[in-house]
């Protein structure tokens, strides 16, 4: 077995024959360590703390505008000030069923049901937004949405990578905490400082533990054959994840030497890496759920008394049997077969007895156990010269990078008597981190507008993208601790925005004429002076993952199952893939029932992405994603008209069409419409729809094909032939392709 290379992989040649030199260099020789010189860190100069990501938040006021009439909160004066300093003009709003498919989308990740189309149309309150808004913040789908978000940030995943990819059984119960704690907004600052340290936070509360999952759900290699190298490596890991995550700042690049850019000094690195040292990182931990604790304890008292009375006899026939062989050889050490040879005949027949009586107890469950951190004996961090573990420099205390301390002494790092793990959790959610803030208000604005603020969300250093709006970024993050660290709140507060409302396009079909010119007008201007759309002048369309799109047509067909949580399923995979894997590699869920589940739900292997997710930019899941790439490949095309899991979900809808509307082809095209597109279609559209499903039926009826040959729902309704119903799934293989239904206006 071949080791990992060090996080230096370029340098290795160099440092061996250095390693070899071994002369004044200051590193580890077998288990000593050779005086170093002390560390010499760039100084943080005036020019360093200027740039604006390390400043003091904003105290903005929020901006006088001429347009009073638009503006519906805050964040709107904000974005049409700049519009307005720009002579642009902000689109109109968007027709309700866009908006409400828009946001539907965004907060569930679900599209609304022809219901709530209906609902929404019909309701004409000034409220009927916040409503809307406030029905899908409660939803539990809510949650699974955006844990997924959380989720690649955290490199979650249910196997541990590299060559052997082994799974963690236990893995999926901080997928389950992360939906819970979304879903219960949980507030933010509570929710990064569990997942940095709630087991010291809450030590006796396992889902608290659960939570700290989150610093080991990165790749790791457990078979490697220098553990002190897999140590390093996971640490290096996680310190740089916790930076990128909560601070935006790519502390990694620290690791091997200081940061070429940023003011963070490879001390600096190893200072925040320090926070981490004293974890098990390497031992599984007991996290069973409430539950799982009361059916332990019940068992328990169950079988106690027994057990007591049991236990104490067993254990002195043994020892009787010990003490005659002692007495014969008293430098015996008897194993448990000399122990039992050594028994009387009576005294076999009780033991046996007893042990019948011992095997009939109640058994005791398995405690779950998990990929948690734990606290365990401190340890000395030293600073890895050129980033090698066998090269130790001088010993680091724990601290924060120090370009993000102020005069208060709690931003000097944790106090001497202070756990310094927790002690980084709650300087990481203080209202006063500045950095923390408006990472995390940016995060959120990325995933309902397309782009943050700062576009490169975790990477708000001299070489990330400066904000485009910087007072609305600071006044955002000044505002969400002071509603709670709500994220409810703020989802709310931005979609509610006549920012959020805009339409894409200017083609609305709800327009009079004349404002659909007009809105023409000021689109083809923005167009022109803002292509890019960073002033926000109209809404940016986005397109669904490949978790959306496949939630989206389980849906649309009436198959999404509302089941919830617990271990990752695996659906199957298409035959030429299977052909290729290991043994074991992908075992099919035995109950297919759990196959159309939410693909929340679905089972992470790092070496094995899902076609439909992978073919949609699905991350890998080795590094923390802050933002997935959106390519266009022709496999994406290829996966939504071919995969089996689009035809079985066009014949279920088709199956769900037919005992809606069996032998009424227009409701059939329209209802279709509304469940995947989330509009009625239009003249044309319908036109088109029935002039395909009358032709195809007619050219399949021609071929005389058996009926087992064609696609077709399993049962079909009276006086349905089959040929006019697998004519009528094709259609909903072809609406399922159509740009439309995976895109979001």
């Amino acid at each position: 077995m071949t080791a990992r290379r060090s996080a230096c992989d370029a340098r290795w040649p160099l440092m061996f024959s250095v390693g070899l030199l071994g002369l004044g260099m200051g590193f580890v020789r077998g288990e000593e360590t050779i005086p170093v010189e002390p560390i010499v860190e760039p100084e943080i100069s005036a020019s360093d703390r200027t740039h604006w990501a390390f400043r003091p938040l904003l105290d903005s006021e929020v901006p006088a505008v001429r347009d009073m009439a638009w503006p519906v909160n805050p964040v709107d004066r904000f974005i049409l000030s700049r519009l307005e300093a720009a002579k642009l003009r902000p689109m109109p709003p968007a027709d309700r069923l866009t908006y409400l498919r828009r946001v539907t989308f965004d907060l569930t990740g679900l599209p609304p049901t022809p219901d709530e189309q209906a609902d929404f149309l019909a309701n004409s309150t000034p409220d009927a937004c916040e409503r809307l808004i406030d029905r899908l913040l409660a939803s539990p789908a809510y949650g699974e949405r955006w844990a997924q978000h959380w989720l690649d940030l955290a490199r979650f995943a249910e196997t541990d990578g590299y060559e052997h990819d082994l799974v963690r059984p236990n893995a999926w119960r901080f997928r389950d905490w992360v939906v819970d704690a979304l879903n219960r907004d949980l507030p933010y600052d509570e929710f990064v400082r569990l997942q940095l340290a709630g087991d010291l936070i809450h030590p006796g509360d396992p889902s608290a533990t659960v939570a700290t999952g989150w610093l080991l759900c990165g790749p790791d290699m457990p078979d490697i054959n220098n553990q002190d190298e897999r140590r390093h490596t996971v640490l290096n890991e996680m310190t740089s994840t916790v930076g990128a995550v909560f601070l935006g700042l790519q502390v990694g690049c620290a690791q091997c030497h200081d940061h070429k850019y940023d003011p963070l000094s490879q001390a600096d690195f190893y200072r925040l890496r320090a926070c981490f040292e004293a974890g098990e990182i390497f031992k599984d931990h007991p996290i069973p759920t409430a539950a799982e604790q009361a059916e332990f304890a019940a068992r328990e008292q169950e079988r106690g008394a027994a057990s007591r009375e049991l236990e104490p006899r067993l254990t002195g026939l043994m020892d009787a049997a010990k003490q005659r062989l002692r007495d014969k050889n008293p430098d015996l050490q008897p194993s448990a077969k000399e122990l039992l040879a050594a028994l009387t005949e009576e005294e076999r027949r009780q033991h046996q007895e007893l042990s019948r009586q011992r095997d009939l107890l109640p058994k005791l469950p398995e405690l779950p156990a998990g990929r948690v951190l734990r606290e365990g004996a401190p340890k000395p961090c030293r600073l890895a010269i050129r980033g090698d573990f066998r090269r130790l420099g001088a010993e680091l205390s724990p601290g924060w990078p120090r370009v993000l301390r102020t005069s208060a002494a709690s931003d000097q790092g944790p106090a001497p008597q202070a756990n310094p793990r927790l002690a980084l959790a709650h300087w990481l959610t203080q209202p006063e981190n500045s950095l923390a803030c408006r990472v995390i208000v940016n995060r959120v604005w990325q995933y309902h507008f397309g782009e943050g603020l700062v576009r490169s969300s975790s990477d708000f250093g001299t070489m990330g993208v400066s904000p485009t709006h910087p007072e609305l970024l600071d006044w955002l993050a000044r505002e969400f601790p002071r509603h709670g660290w709500s994220l409810k709140w703020l989802h709310k507060l931005l979609l509610i925005s006549a920012t959020y409302q805009q339409a894409s396009r200017p083609d609305s079909s709800e327009w009079s004429a004349p404002l659909r010119d007009d809105a023409k007008a000021a689109w083809l201007e923005a167009r022109a002076l803002d292509p890019q759309n960073k002033l926000l002048s109209r809404m940016s369309r986005l397109r669904l993952e490949g978790e959306a799109i496949r939630d989206s047509m389980l849906a649309a067909a009436g198959e999404l199952s509302a089941r919830r949580g617990g271990p990752g399923i695996r659906p199957p995979l298409p035959a030429e893939m299977v052909a290729t894997l290991l043994k074991n590699q992908w075992p099919v869920t035995p109950d297919v029932t759990e196959h159309r589940r939410r693909s929340v739900y679905l089972f992470v292997r790092r070496n094995l992405r899902y076609p439909l997710f992978e073919a949609f930019d699905r991350p890998d899941s080795n590094a923390s994603c802050p933002r997935r790439n959106q390519s266009t490949i022709a496999p994406q095309a290829l996966i939504l008209l071919n995969s089996e899991v689009s035809l079985a979900a066009a014949r279920d809808l088709c199956g769900s069409l037919l005992r809606h509307s069996p032998n009424e082809r227009a409701g059939q095209v329209t209802l279709a419409y509304q469940l995947t597109l989330g509009r009625s279609p239009q003249a044309d559209e319908m036109q088109t729809a029935l002039g395909f499903l009358r032709a195809e039926t007619e050219r399949l009826e021609a071929t005389k094909r058996p009926a087992t040959e064609l696609a077709v729902p399993d049962h079909l309704p009276a006086g349905v032939s089959a040929e006019s119903a697998a004519a009528l799934t094709e259609f909903c293989l072809a609406i399922f392709n159509v740009n439309e239904f995976i895109y979001v206006d």
